[in-house]
């Protein structure tokens, strides 16, 4: 008999760790089933780790077009959502992996290809790879849509994020927005809960995830996420990528706000931005050509392992 383990580990920026889950060295069909994913959760309650809300699931890929294959599972108040995306818990797994050198992940759960790539320091690059023209990122075929009286982009690029425009609530710069209430939390959470209905989401689930955005200093736009249940302490890797793939669709809200403080939305070749967030600045860049979209990056990013070798409620007969 042997121990099922895990690892926990948290990317800088995301709300929490993720727990990691090396799927080769699982029996096949362990945790594809709801029940098995509620035994962990209330495993995760009673060992003192309930704060832990993010599941990421890798091993070695069957396409030797990859290194990795992914399997995010995203804890909710009232079970889990299968279908959204995490960029952070991603790039756990790539740290769990301890693999050097670029690695080329499958993420299952979104279709998405993502490449992890060292940067000197310790940190990485991290890259979704999802060419097709600019248009396609928006899913109503529109830049800007109204939503509870209110423009909005709807965009998606690995997770679907509505974004709205902080100055539409009264908020007029990246420290108001930083700062600001209850009251606007809601707001955006009915904004979001208008977003999934008109995209054909279930309204308690986990995406579409929505931001707010504000004009500050030249070149630099300030974002305020909103996350399961609050505010984002940062911004999660997915929306910085919506955010910056946004930026090169002429008409959006992001392109628009760049535009007005002074960037350069738009150009072809690739087109660095800086988003500022509660949690600090964030480094992202786009690669277009025209009205193509190659992939966008965020560069910069750091993942840890906060503990090694945890073992989970079971034990799994073991063969010679």
């Amino acid at each position: 008999m042997r121990r099922v383990i895990a690892d926990v580990v948290r990317a800088e920026g995301a709300p929490g760790p993720t727990l990691v889950l090396d799927r080769d060295r699982l029996p096949p069909g362990m945790l594809a089933s709801r029940s098995d994913l509620a035994a962990v959760r209330a495993w995760l309650e009673r060992s003192g780790r309930g704060h832990i809300r993010k599941l990421g699931l890798y091993g070695t890929s069957a396409d030797p077009a990859y290194d990795l294959d992914y399997r995010f599972v995203q804890c909710l108040p009232g079970g889990f959502d299968f279908r959204t995306g995490c960029g952070h818990s991603l790039l756990a797994c790539v740290a769990a992996r301890g693999l050097t050198g670029p690695v080329r992940v499958r993420a299952v759960t979104t279709g998405d290809t993502v490449v992890c790539e060292p940067e000197p320091g310790g940190t990485y690059t991290v890259r979704l790879e999802r060419p097709g023209p600019l248009a396609a990122l928006l899913p109503t075929g529109r830049p800007l849509d109204l939503l509870c009286g209110l423009r909005v982009t709807l965009v998606r690029f690995g997770n679907p994020y509505v974004l709205v425009n902080a100055a539409d609530l009264g908020l007029r710069s990246g420290r108001e927005l930083f700062t600001a209430d209850d009251a606007v939390l809601a707001r955006l959470r009915e904004v979001r809960a208008a977003a999934a209905a008109a995209l054909g989401h279930r309204p308690d689930g986990a995406v579409p995830k929505v931001a707010a955005l504000a004009v500050d200093r030249a070149g630099a736009l300030a974002v305020r996420a909103v996350t399961v249940p609050a505010w984002h302490p940062s911004l999660a890797l997915t929306g910085a990528l919506c955010v910056t793939a946004a930026a090169a669709v002429p008409g959006t809200l992001p392109e628009l706000l760049t535009r007005a403080g002074g960037g350069a939305p738009g150009a072809s070749g690739r087109r660095p931005m800086r988003l500022l967030t509660p949690g600090g600045a964030v480094a992202t860049s786009a690669a277009t050509a025209g009205s193509w979209l190659r992939d966008v990056s965020v560069h910069g990013k750091r993942a840890r392992v906060v503990e090694r070798g945890v073992p989970l409620p079971w034990r799994i007969h073991v063969t010679a």
